[in-house]
């Protein structure tokens, strides 16, 4: 059985060099935020990059809820805790690891602005060309649409992809050879057993 969509899994070494090009791309832009928000989940693990790369001590966040496990999309973003930080007058950045339909995004970009900063950006390590937001900073553009997974999520999103599976997969070696035959993705056998804990 083939899957309806390709997986790639974005490893720590590759966040590594994506976090370090994507700063490289806003410190030469001459953007100086005076906050990072993060969108959670996916957001804060590269804010917290960033944060480090470009010497900013201040890091809050805000969550908005789109994906579950798997990559199932909700029906619609919505914000599930709004920014709870005065950021009136601030250069804001705002951090995700993708951009993809570019709905969540835009729902940060109008719950953001009603804070009246003096300024907001986005950054992204990928943006996927499809979304309908086009980040001010990314790091790789994305032209072939496919699911990324990434350190953070990849419990998740493996539990999420299994769960499909019919029939259920019996063990976590048959699990592992599905996962890369039906969504060509390739993961150690070590992941698999923290799947199966």
């Amino acid at each position: 059985m083939q899957a309806a969509f390709k997986v790639e899994f974005v490893s720590w070494g590759k966040i590594s060099n994506l976090v370090h090009t994507l700063a490289n791309r806003i410190h030469a832009s001459g953007y100086r935020p005076d906050i990072v928000v993060a969108i959670a989940r996916g957001g804060y693990v590269p804010a917290r990059l960033l944060c480090d790369h470009l010497d900013i001590y201040n890091l809050t966040s805000m969550r908005i809820s789109h994906y579950t496990s798997g990559a199932e999309k909700g029906e619609a973003a919505r914000l599930s805790m709004p920014l709870n930080t005065d950021i009136r007058g601030l250069r804001v950045l705002l951090v995700d690891d993708v951009g993809d339909t570019g709905n969540t995004l835009q729902l940060a970009l109008e719950h953001i602005n009603a804070l009246h900063p003096a300024e907001i950006k986005i950054a992204v390590l990928h943006h996927k060309h499809i979304s309908q937001v086009v980040p001010d900073f990314y790091a790789q553009k994305i032209i072939s649409w496919r699911w990324l997974t990434y350190p953070w999520a990849i419990i998740e999103d493996v539990r999420g992809f299994i769960r499909k599976m019919e029939p259920q997969p019996a063990t976590a070696e048959e699990a592992l050879q599905r996962l890369k035959s039906e969504y060509g993705l390739k993961l150690p056998l070590r992941i698999m057993q923290d799947v199966y804990r």
